[in-house]
């Protein structure tokens, strides 16, 4: 209480010197004065130290209210980072697309499957519709090509198309309709689905001359088989041939029992001849680079080439024997091709082998057939070894017209063997990826031309196709018809074929 008596005496002292401006005067006065104001201190001492018990507790509860030197409380510990949902914008579209990004819109799909093929389409996009929120909506017409072509010219083409034309494709693309699938899906990305034959048959020059990537293939079918009636074969103790000299071998020794080994028929109408292009197309990949395949295909290596002078000669030691062919070498060009098959199932076979893609059973002629029992097939051997395991193809490509995020999502999914698995698994298609499992396959067949598409070391589409129509579904078919017939020399059915390409 001390402090508070000193106080107030300096504040009376301070007061007095202010008033008198200091000097001797204000020696005397403050001597004068002092005793004065220090029993007044006196006096008052015992008020004030009441006044600051009653008042200390609220001014300290003041000062703790607004003093910036409060001590620091503990931070509460630090939570685990926890895992979130991929921003907008990250991932690949396929990614984004099943992280919900781009749910609720829709995508047009346009092909020529209708009634139980359109069925499977829309089973293979189902998942993804599932996973995305996506809507895809499949337009299916038997009017396909005119359809597409309009709606094009129209500038309202849809978002995705199912082409099974190459041709078709290279149209579209060298006049700018499509979109480069390289711009969003990298080959070396690519390559994680598909050996590089497809990759290299899916790309096109674009509009500027440049190569794109055009499109991606959804299904494959393969034509380098050999069916033969298994039972009766493993009965006369023939064995399934690895190479093209062995085959040469069996069939002589087929010829040499009293039998012919091969049932051929080339009778289509106005179609006659395409079973030869692709017996053609097969030694082709077999005898010669693939290279050379495609120059052959765009016109570069003329028929009249001393490498497909060799297929058609390599074709011919079959062919052209009559004691090789069932119903000799005439019966080929007026034997239907769905009839031709059907002696092997004879009892005893009228002929041992017939090459052709899987669809074939079909025309077998008796429901009753088991596939591995009673029939089986196998690969067309190689001729040339330093060539690996060709074979022979059509597909369906998956093409793109308009860049939309969804779009782009839908043809990633389309690039992987989940983009075609339901349909793989109602039967009917192949799927051309290297991440489809042959457990996906219902039919024994279809189990077993996967495995042959899944073991090939480059693929090649069927050259007919995608030469120009004067060629490919012209002057070829015809000529090698007229060949066959022995109404024409070899030299000039190939210089015939020369003749009718196109002439820009």
């Amino acid at each position: 209480m001390k402090r508070y008596v000193t106080v107030l005496v300096l504040l009376a002292l301070s007061a007095l010197l202010v008033a008198c401006g200091g000097g001797a005067a204000v020696e005397q006065a403050v001597q004068e004065v002092a005793p004065t104001l220090q029993a007044a201190a006196t006096e008052l001492a015992p008020t004030l130290e009441a006044v600051a018990t009653e008042v200390a507790p609220t001014l300290e509860a003041v000062a703790t209210a607004i003093s910036p030197t409060e001590e620091p409380t503990a931070e509460p510990a630090a939570e685990e980072p926890t895992a979130e949902p991929a921003a907008e914008g990250e991932g690949s579209f396929l990614e984004r697309a099943r992280a919900g990004e781009f749910t609720g819109t829709t995508i047009n799909l346009m092909g020529v499957m209708v009634d139980e093929e359109a069925v499977k389409m829309e089973a293979a996009v189902a998942p993804f519709e599932e996973q995305t929120g996506i809507d895809v909506v499949y337009e299916g017409t038997r009017e396909f090509e005119t359809a597409i072509n309009v709606r094009v010219d129209a500038g309202d083409p849809p978002d995705i198309a199912n082409i099974s034309q190459p041709a078709m494709v290279q149209r579209f693309a060298s006049a700018g309709e499509l979109v480069d699938i390289s711009e969003f899906l990298p080959r070396e990305t690519l390559q994680e689905t598909y050996i590089d034959s497809w990759l290299d048959m899916a790309t096109m020059p674009g509009a500027d001359g440049e190569d794109i990537m055009a499109g991606v293939w959804h299904r494959a079918a393969v034509k380098s088989m050999v069916f033969y009636p298994k039972a009766q074969f493993d009965a006369a103790g023939y064995v399934v041939p690895e190479t093209w000299d062995e085959m040469l071998a069996l069939t002589q020794q087929i010829a040499d029992d009293g039998d012919t080994a091969w049932c051929i028929g080339i009778e289509s109408g106005a179609a006659t001849g395409w079973v030869a292009t692709d017996w053609m197309e097969n030694i082709m990949l077999r005898t010669t680079s693939l290279e050379n395949y495609d120059k052959w295909v765009t016109g570069e290596l003329p028929f009249a080439s001393p490498e497909v002078k060799n297929a058609a000669e390599t074709m011919g030691e079959i062919w052209l024997n009559d004691t090789y062919v069932y119903g000799g070498v005439p019966s080929i060009v007026s034997t239907f091709i769905g009839d031709s098959p059907v002696p092997m199932f004879a009892d005893p076979p009228g002929c041992w082998f017939h090459s052709q893609a899987a669809w074939i059973t079909g025309f077998f002629g008796d429901d009753t057939l088991v596939p591995g029992e009673d029939y089986d097939f196998f690969y067309l051997p190689p001729i040339d070894e330093s060539l690996g395991r060709p074979a022979l193809v059509a597909g369906d490509m998956m093409v793109m017209f308009n860049d939309r995020p969804e779009v782009r999502a839908l043809m990633e999914f389309f690039s992987k063997g989940e983009g075609v698995e339901q349909w793989v698994r109602q039967g009917g298609a192949l799927s051309p990826h290297k991440d489809a499992s042959l457990d996906w396959y219902e039919s024994v067949v279809d189990r077993q031309v996967a495995e042959l598409l899944a073991n090939a070391t480059s693929v090649r589409f069927d050259a007919s196709d995608l030469m120009p129509a004067e060629v490919g579904a012209g002057s070829f078919w015809k000529a090698m018809t007229d060949w066959i017939s022995g109404s024409t020399d070899l030299d000039t059915a190939l210089a015939e074929i020369d003749a009718s390409w196109p002439q820009e």
